[in-house]
């Protein structure tokens, strides 16, 4: 019964540093860009759209397809930021519990 007890305080602290890690993780800003800067992005860490900027050079009318493409890339490059900085911050709050690795967190 001692364990049990010990697991729940262990769970209910886990929890409640995963909500600050959510909270911190939701006020980050990542910046990704494409077209070597051409065009970037900045998302917020819940993968919202908050900035875009786009070099004045690229607005022509022959190149609507390449500039989407490059939006495109540049959001993605974001994303992929606020992934890795939210996985990263899960392997340090987690790294004591004995996870298996790949477990995503939040469940």
């Amino acid at each position: 019964m001692k364990d049990l007890m010990g697991l729940m305080s262990k769970a209910k602290e886990m929890q409640a540093k995963m909500q600050a890690m959510q909270e911190e993780i939701a006020q980050m800003i990542a910046e990704g860009q494409s077209g070597g800067g051409a065009v970037r992005v900045s998302l917020t860490g819940k993968g919202e759209m908050t900035a875009l900027k786009i070099d004045p050079s690229l607005f022509k009318e022959d190149d609507v397809e390449i500039l989407e493409d490059l939006i495109l890339a540049a959001h993605n490059d974001a994303k992929t930021k606020v992934d890795a900085a939210m996985q990263e911050k899960t392997a340090s709050l987690t790294a004591g519990l004995g996870l298996p690795g790949g477990m995503k967190l939040p469940f």
